[in-house]
């Protein structure tokens, strides 16, 4: 069996290979704004009509020729796919302008554009740039994305396929809760992931960082002077630190869960409100979304059963009789004590139990539990 993954490395490229990078990422970005005017204007926006549009403007603009086809092809592509998937998808955000002072460079080519020779990669119009292989590819890649991030540091991330090496089956069962204090409490408090707060701790390191930004930071209008450039960068290197440090805590953690669950109950939480709330900073910290995402690509890829279940009632209900409370438990209450059988949990302990027996009664929803009488009665009605 084979999947789909990315590989990605870092690039070494030249000054003239940069300046042409950056030169075909302002093509890709003219042509993607270009789009988002179009349909904010009512008008059709098919990769059908935009690849037409694109065929008339390269007739038209030789600086639009000077440039890779299949990057431009692949950018109004990946538009009218967002586009498509705004339409679909409920409160996901249309397509907007991408900036050239805040957008990161990112060109994509299919096969027909690109090689790899000699331990290069190989783009059109001649250029040529250097890869720091980390490792080898498993496959010939089908397709590749060059991009730079925040530091500077340029990127190619390959798609390949690769041959899938089956986990070994284990018999145990895991529920998980999201938080903030604790970032996954677990039904097994040997597999809690606590909330280590790497951007807390590099708090005052950044804020030195910015503040030196602020001091040399020229009028708007004036071009930002390399003292300012290298105080960017410093702020952009802690960030950056900070975010690598929660990434790899998230991948530990998630093989650690992975290789010895063969049931994962996951809280189906979407952490989005928490950013207009008074526990934003300590939320975005904790790397919800990240934790979650990165657990459930390895426990799909080892082949573990993966349950999502609904959030709504979780911390109300009791785990051991499935009963409801009456009222809301307020964050500033931690136990819970259930009034029907005596339980008396840790709140998120309680919610993860009662998760997994959700997971396990083969619902995705504690609103589709009964909550009252007997546990024999709700394991029936289940």
């Amino acid at each position: 069996m084979e999947e789909t993954v990315r590989y990605t490395y870092r690039l070494r490229p030249g000054a003239q290979a940069v300046d042409a990078l950056i030169a075909e990422w302002h093509r890709c970005r003219y042509l993607w704004n270009h789009a988002v005017a179009q349909m904010r204007a009512g008008d059709r926006v098919s990769f059908g009509v935009l690849s037409k549009g694109l065929t008339a403007k390269r007739a038209e603009m030789d600086w639009l020729r000077e440039g890779s086809q299949v990057a431009q092809q692949q950018e109004l592509r990946t538009f009218a796919q967002a586009h498509d998937h705004a339409f679909k998808v409920k409160g996901r955000r249309k397509p907007s302008f991408k900036s050239a002072r805040k957008t990161q460079p990112s060109m994509e080519y299919t096969k027909r554009g690109f090689s790899v020779r000699e331990g290069r990669l190989i783009l059109p119009k001649g250029v040529s740039v250097p890869v720091v292989w980390s490792r080898d590819l498993p496959s010939e890649p089908t397709s590749v994305r060059v991009y730079r991030d925040s530091l500077g540091h340029w990127y190619a991330s390959f798609v390949v396929r690769r041959e899938v090496e089956p986990a070994p089956e284990v018999s145990g069962s895991i529920g998980i809760d999201w938080g903030v204090s604790t970032t996954a409490t677990t039904t097994d408090p040997a597999y809690d992931l606590p909330h280590v707060g790497h951007r807390k701790r590099s708090a005052a390191e950044l804020a030195k960082a910015q503040r030196k930004m602020a001091r040399r930071a020229r009028p708007r209008g004036r071009a930002q002077s390399k003292g300012y450039q290298r105080a960017k960068r410093e702020a952009a290197k802690v960030a950056k630190t900070a975010q690598r440090r929660n990434t790899h805590a998230a991948r530990v953690w998630s093989r650690k869960v992975v290789a010895n669950h063969q049931t994962i109950a996951v809280e189906d939480f979407h952490p989005k409100f928490l950013a207009r709330s008074t526990m934003a900073r300590k939320a975005s910290d904790a790397a919800v979304s990240t934790v979650k995402r990165t657990l459930i690509e390895y426990a799909v890829r080892a082949g573990r059963k993966v349950v999502l279940v609904q959030p709504a009632y979780t911390t109300m209900t009791c785990s051991a009789c499935g009963t409801r409370a009456k009222d809301r438990l307020t964050l500033g209450i931690r136990v819970f004590v259930c009034e029907a059988c005596g339980l008396v949990e840790d709140r998120d302990r309680n919610a993860a139990r009662t998760i997994l027996a959700v997971a396990e009664r083969g619902h995705t929803s504690v609103e589709s539990v009964r909550h009252s009488g007997p546990p024999s009665e709700v394991s029936s009605a289940a």
